[in-house]
């Protein structure tokens, strides 16, 4: 079923049934209504991809994600998803991993099923070298990119952050205000988000007049287990550690195992501070304090941003939100 059987048996022309699906108003509402009719009655439902060459858009938003698994991202593709509806726009989604040849391959079909923009959720998009960011802002040029918790500067490229840096800076300075002096950190990546994050720890370290000691800072993959053993093998090693400050949830519940394993008191003798006030955070016991970074809020606002875009609003290329420290039993203060 086609347009052209639409044409035929409503009577009327292929550009008349074009300019229904479009909505354009240059046609009587007896026509409308007739070809709207037929349409139902054929159960005819137009191409959105064809349809969006007549009106400028397809009312559709790519989103990319590394990995719809994890808590954080599962929450932001949710509430990307749910404000885009609520404006009238549909999504697709691309979960991509993190190799960059992987990346650009998504990015290049959301662009070739003609997009209205592009969102990217989370801040593993964003590479080191510029030149491997350079098929982000050369799509700027066409449609806006949306940046959730990533920055990258360019034109028509739009970056909603927490203000990751500030939040683990004052995590680490209640930790210190609370007795702790050898304040352990965990993190997963050299994203933008992580390296804000590892930039707050050390500030507040020199602030309290505190030494940054490199052995008390180590980079571990987003698991559990590999959190709790890391934290064995640091403990067999000699290392002592007060507290344990994580860059995600999953690193901070790994600290929980592993206090249970060697029998330590949370949080009398060992304090812990999670990120992202995820599941994992009620899930433990204790239950731990840990950093909220606003993801609904961060993504409420990329899709507000998006609208103002569209609406040719003046609307600022750079929004930076506010984290919140979430206290539960896992600390002292």
């Amino acid at each position: 079923m086609n347009i052209y059987d639409v044409s035929k048996k409503a009577g009327v022309s292929i550009a008349t049934v074009s300019r229904v699906l479009n909505g354009n108003p240059n046609v009587s509402e007896k026509t409308r209504a007739r070809v709207l009719e037929v349409m139902e009655d054929l159960g005819y439902t137009p191409n959105v991809f064809a349809r969006g060459l007549g009106l400028g858009t397809i009312q559709t938003i790519g989103i990319m994600c590394s990995d719809s698994s994890d808590p954080y991202l599962a929450h932001a593709i949710y509430y990307l998803e749910r404000d885009l509806r609520i404006n009238g726009y549909d999504s697709i989604l691309c979960c991509t991993g993190t190799s960059l040849e992987t990346k650009r391959q998504y990015f290049d079909l959301l662009r070739s099923k003609k997009v209205d923009a592009i969102i990217l959720a989370g801040s593993k998009f964003i590479e080191p070298k510029a030149r491997d960011n350079s098929y982000i802002t050369d799509a700027s040029r066409d449609i806006p990119i949306m940046l959730v918790n990533g920055y990258l500067e360019g034109e028509n490229i739009y970056c909603t952050l927490c203000d990751d840096r500030t939040a683990t800076h004052r995590a680490t300075g209640q930790l210190i205000a609370s007795g702790c002096r050898r304040i352990l950190y965990l993190y997963t990546s050299h994203s933008y988000s992580g390296t804000n994050k590892l930039k707050g720890y050390r500030d507040a370290l020199l602030g309290h007049g505190l030494s940054v000691r490199e052995e008390y800072i180590h980079q571990c993959e987003k698991d559990v287990i590999a959190s709790r053993d890391l934290l064995l093998k640091l403990h067999e090693d000699g290392l002592f550690f007060d507290a344990v400050l994580t860059s995600d949830d999953a690193l901070a519940v790994g600290a929980v195992k592993y206090a249970h394993k060697t029998e330590r008191s949370i949080p009398d003798d060992l304090s812990i501070v999670g990120y992202n006030n995820s599941v994992y955070a009620v899930c433990t016991d204790p239950e731990l304090t840990s950093i909220d970074s606003k993801v609904e809020a961060l993504c409420t606002t990329t899709i507000n941003t998006l609208m103002g875009v569209f609406n040719g609003g003046n609307v600022p290329s750079r929004t930076t939100i506010a984290a919140d420290l979430i206290k539960r039993a896992t600390t002292k203060f």
